[in-house]
């Protein structure tokens, strides 16, 4: 099979196509001829071995397919999941059915994949970390992106008052209040901590905000936290900036009783945790989707050949909504 391999860590440079052995499923795992990979910023960290998690070279990025399930009398069976071994681009992957679902007719291969890492994220955020509160104002950071848009509409959903949606660009934010944002932030790059959090306080009518998804790091991490209200919680899940907010005394938090909430989907994935932190929001997000009630924001789709491409373009913030990888895209092999 075609697949993309990293065989020394860097940038997106070092994605190199290969031709690799057929993977060989167990009892227990499916194999999908892939249709589409998803892209995430965890990605890019993996690649360049910044990830919380080490990876071992060389190896295949990419965490997340959707797919026909290849097996005898199945070729119509289209599922999306995640890799148990080695990795999602390619053209072969193996997923465990535990942690896999039937995409339901009429559901895209962009729509299918935007539930896991991100959809999972997005409601994680909303529901165990932040909390959100009929009420509640709600900021969410790169709201154009693949959390970020599902993230804005699930806080709608669960009553947040106002959603303050931010990205880089005015096509980004025009494509978040369109989603159902109240509110829109142009936060430019190089925008300092203090603006930051003016920029916040401003769009909330002058008051602090109860609830950030944050996952830019440096100045926005840290102006987000100064902008917060009376037990706000500011939920962490990233830093796509590469770049450290400043260290947090844990008295600082006191005045304010401010929370900050780290989340890594990765800790949902203990055995006995997928059943009510996996299984059941991933049937609410997939129900979600077939009856219409949520609209992941679908991004680019690339050729699998071109995947180094589509990491420099997620690293400088050209990307919006779910990003994949299609193999069948390129035309030798369509």
């Amino acid at each position: 099979m075609r697949a993309i391999q990293v065989r020394e860590f860097g940038g997106p440079e070092v994605l190199e196509p290969v031709v690799l052995v057929d993977p060989v499923p167990t009892h227990d795992e499916l194999l999908l001829e892939v249709t589409g990979a998803g892209v995430n910023y965890a990605d890019t960290h993996q690649v360049e071995n910044t990830y919380l998690s080490g990876s071992d070279l060389p190896f295949v990025p990419g965490s997340e397919v959707v797919g026909y399930v290849l097996a005898p009398g199945e070729r119509q069976r289209r599922v999306c999941g995640f890799v148990s071994r080695g990795g999602g681009y390619a053209e072969l992957a193996v997923v465990r059915e535990a942690l896999s679902f039937e995409v339901p007719h009429g559901v895209t291969d962009a729509a299918a994949l935007s539930l896991l890492v991100q959809g999972l994220t997005a409601w994680h955020l909303v529901h165990t970390c932040g909390r959100v509160a009929p009420g509640d104002s709600v900021v969410v950071h790169a709201a154009a992106g693949g959390v970020g848009n599902l993230a804005v509409q699930l806080a709608k959903q669960a009553g947040a008052g106002r959603v303050i949606a931010t990205a880089s660009t005015q096509d980004k934010l025009d494509l978040a209040t369109g989603l159902g944002a109240d509110v829109g932030v142009l936060l430019e790059p190089g925008v300092g901590t203090h603006e930051v959090a003016h920029l916040l306080r401003e769009a909330n009518g002058g008051d602090g905000v109860d609830v950030v998804f944050e996952m830019v790091g440096g100045p926005i991490f840290d102006g987000s936290l100064a902008a917060l209200a009376p037990f706000g919680r500011l939920a962490t899940f990233g830093m796509a900036s590469r770049t450290p907010p400043s260290a947090v005394a844990p008295g600082s938090l006191l005045v304010g009783s401010h929370s900050i909430v780290g989340f890594w989907l990765v800790d949902c994935m203990r055995p006995d945790r997928i059943p009510s932190m996996v299984g059941a929001p991933l049937r609410e997000l997939v129900e979600a989707v077939a009856e219409g009630r949520l609209r992941p924001l679908a991004g680019h789709t690339y050729p699998l050949s071109q995947a180094r491409q589509a990491h420099e373009d997620m690293r400088a913030r050209r990307t919006t909504g779910k990003v994949v990888l299609a193999p069948r895209l390129d035309g030798e092999h369509a």
